[in-house]
């Protein structure tokens, strides 16, 4: 005979892996509005010179709220460039840029600067790990594509645009995160 008891299934929030489940949602939840926003305001605002990357501002917010080392925020750089993918100019360079930019990030994370009881390192760090990805894909994008290398000074006012930008929406985003992830 077959049992009629109900079988329960459940998932404990921390793995023994790398990386814990509720990060690996979290990160997943800011790369889809990164990429939705990518595809929509990005766009829009192009039109005007700043092409904000808010996959950069999602892994950014997704390190410094998990607190991730550094292996994890590099496996959230590997996940955020395969995203990147779909819309890059330049396939395949991602991985290097967003390696290189979470590594950055994670290091900034640990300084955890505050002025005034404010939380200064979202700000700082987003914007230096944003300039760090923007300059190293104008850099090598501009070589790879055959372009004297002095062309990718023409890239500098949108990489600091971006960085700005994705400092700000990071910054704006980090203390209601953290109220609601009660951290």
């Amino acid at each position: 005979m077959a049992s009629t008891e109900a079988r329960t299934v459940s998932a404990s929030a921390k793995s023994n892996g790398l990386v814990d489940i509720k990060s690996l949602v979290l990160l997943a939840i800011l790369l889809a509005a990164g990429f939705i926003l990518n595809m929509t305001v990005g766009n829009a605002l192009a039109t005007v010179g700043i092409k904000p990357q808010f996959i950069i501002a999602a892994y950014a917010l997704a390190i410094i709220l998990t607190r991730a080392n550094l292996v994890q925020s590099v496996i959230y750089a590997v996940v955020s460039a395969c995203v990147i993918q779909i819309t890059t100019s330049i396939p395949g360079l991602n991985f290097l840029t967003e390696t290189v930019a979470a590594i950055v990030m994670c290091g900034l994370c640990s300084l955890d600067r505050k002025s005034g009881g404010f939380a200064l390192t979202p700000l700082v760090a987003t914007f230096l790990t944003t300039l760090v990805s923007g300059a190293l894909f104008a850099v090598i994008g501009t070589v790879m594509m055959g372009a004297p290398i002095a062309s990718a000074m023409v890239k500098v006012p949108l990489v600091l645009g971006t960085a700005v930008f994705n400092a700000a929406v990071v910054q704006a985003l980090y203390i209601p995160l953290i109220k609601v992830l009660g951290k």
